[in-house]
C-alpha cells in the first residue's frame, strides 16, 4: 500500500521559512515524478512544485525563486524549502505522486500559516 505522509506545516511569520517533508512508503510502479501542491480556502488548487524521477524541477510562477524541491530517494522522501514566506502562501500543502498510467496519490496534507 503506498502512503505519502507531509510534515514540516506551521505558523511562521511573514519572511520565514519552514521546510517540509513528504515521507513515501510504498512502492510505486514506474514513478512518472511527484510534487507539492497547496490549496488555501476559497482557491482552487494550484502546483508549487514539481520533480521528476531525474531530478527535473519545474515551479508555479508564484514561488519566484523562493521554493526548492529536491528528493532524497535513499529514504523516499521529498523536500520543499520555502523561504521568504508571505501571508499569501498560507494554506495546506500537499504531496502528491504519479505513475506512469496515472494513478495519482496524496497526502492528507499539512498546514501552513504565514502570519504576524
Amino acid at each position: 500500500q503506498v502512503q505519502l505522509v507531509e510534515s514540516g506545516g506551521a505558523l511562521v511569520q511573514p519572511g520565514g521559512s519552514l521546510r517540509l517533508s513528504c515521507a513515501v512508503s510504498g512502492w510505486i510502479f514506474s514513478l512518472d515524478g511527484m510534487g507539492w501542491y497547496r490549496q488555501a480556502p476559497g482557491k482552487q488548487r494550484e502546483m508549487v512544485a514539481h520533480i521528476t524521477t531525474s531530478d527535473a524541477t519545474t515551479y508555479g510562477d508564484f514561488v519566484k525563486g523562493r521554493f526548492t524541491v529536491s528528493r532524497d530517494n535513499a529514504n523516499n522522501t521529498m523536500y520543499l524549502e520555502m523561504n521568504s514566506l508571505k501571508p499569501d502562501d498560507t494554506a495546506v500543502y500537499y504531496c502528491s505522486a504519479r505513475s506512469d498510467n496515472g494513478v495519482q496519490y496524496w497526502g492528507q496534507g499539512t498546514q501552513v500559516t504565514v502570519s504576524s
